[in-house]
């Protein structure tokens, strides 16, 4: 099929190999501007780009598509290279700007999109974070039908994978990547033939968009809570809190931990024992143990490591970053 491709992250572009293997013609690869990244922050451009331009295919990355937008010249550019490229079908995947009904309607068979979970569950930008966040046992990918609405389009295909205990968001991403590019080249198989399913009224849920101000840790929380939320901030934002050494005080990050339980009666956020099997911390119900932690402008080291250059007793108070 002739196949516009509209999507941004690494998620996005491990479909569009998939799409690209199968054989079908991406004649159009549609892409969130160049923006700054790394420590010199110079323009960086989208794995998707980086993809198309490795494979000689064209590339548009308007800043908005909305011809009565902020940006007319950019959506009147793409308007003009969507018409040209005179495609079958547009696959979105995680590309990161709304679809206006004039994009919706170009293609032949209209636009499909990738979601990673199990709509209606888990609608908008962070699906991944949100459904281990939230302890959900399973979640998986939905092939949409877009329409106008966030997420709400009908299903066409649904897999659902089980969520491990010990998932973080980047291991979970890349199963869900993995299982997204496979469906999607299973759906440009059976285009025209689907069954729609309009997604029920019942169990919507909203994955808000990850906010840095949801790193700092917060004691008062269940030890289950903040051990999910480890593993969903993991890449991005991370969990932090402010720990105190001698005359050290610094914001360090929480990459892995286990819940345990606490001896009734401590503070959250009290420190009830620091040693090579982790750093034991009061919780508003049970502890939690910290096994990898990582200093500002270190690397990720293990709970002994850690320990042996920054010193915690028993006993002193831990607080959220600010």
């Amino acid at each position: 099929m002739r196949v516009i491709f509209a999507g941004t992250p690494e998620f996005a572009s491990v479909a569009l190999a998939q799409l690209h293997a199968a054989g079908h013609e991406i004649v159009l690869v549609m892409s969130q501007p160049d923006r700054p990244a790394g420590r010199g922050m110079k323009l960086q451009a989208s794995a998707v780009k980086q993809f198309a331009l490795a494979h000689q295919i064209p590339v548009a990355q308007p800043r908005s598509l909305r011809l009565d937008g902020k940006f007319p010249d950019d959506a009147q550019a793409a308007q003009a290279a969507i018409a040209q490229a005179q495609a079958d079908v547009m696959i979105v995947a995680a590309y990161g700007l709304i679809l206006p009904q004039w994009v919706l309607d170009a293609p032949r068979h209209g636009c499909l999109n990738i979601h990673a979970s199990l709509l209606p569950r888990w609608r908008g930008a962070a699906p991944i974070h949100r459904a281990i966040e939230a302890g959900d046992a399973r979640t998986g990918v939905t092939i949409m039908q877009m329409d106008a609405g966030l997420d709400t389009g009908d299903m066409l295909l649904c897999q659902d994978l089980a969520i491990e205990p010990a998932d973080t968001t980047a291991a979970l991403h890349d199963k869900l990547a993995d299982l997204g590019g496979r469906m999607i080249v299973q759906a440009l198989t059976q285009v025209g033939q689907f069954q729609p399913q309009v997604q029920p009224s019942e169990g919507v849920t909203y994955a808000h968009k990850i906010e840095k101000a949801e790193s700092s840790v917060d004691w008062t929380l269940p030890a289950a809570v903040l051990e999910r939320r480890v593993r969903a901030f993991d890449p991005f934002p991370g969990v932090s809190c402010v720990m105190h050494s001698e005359a050290i005080t610094e914001t360090v990050k929480l990459w892995r931990a286990q819940v345990v339980l606490g001896p009734p009666g401590d503070a959250p956020g009290t420190v009830l024992s620091a040693d090579a099997q982790g750093l034991c911390v009061a919780c508003g119900e049970g502890a939690l143990r910290i096994t990898q932690l990582q200093r500002p402008g270190g690397k990720r080291v293990s709970a002994a490591v850690f320990l042996l250059g920054f010193a915690l007793q028993p006993g002193q108070p831990l607080t959220g970053a600010v």
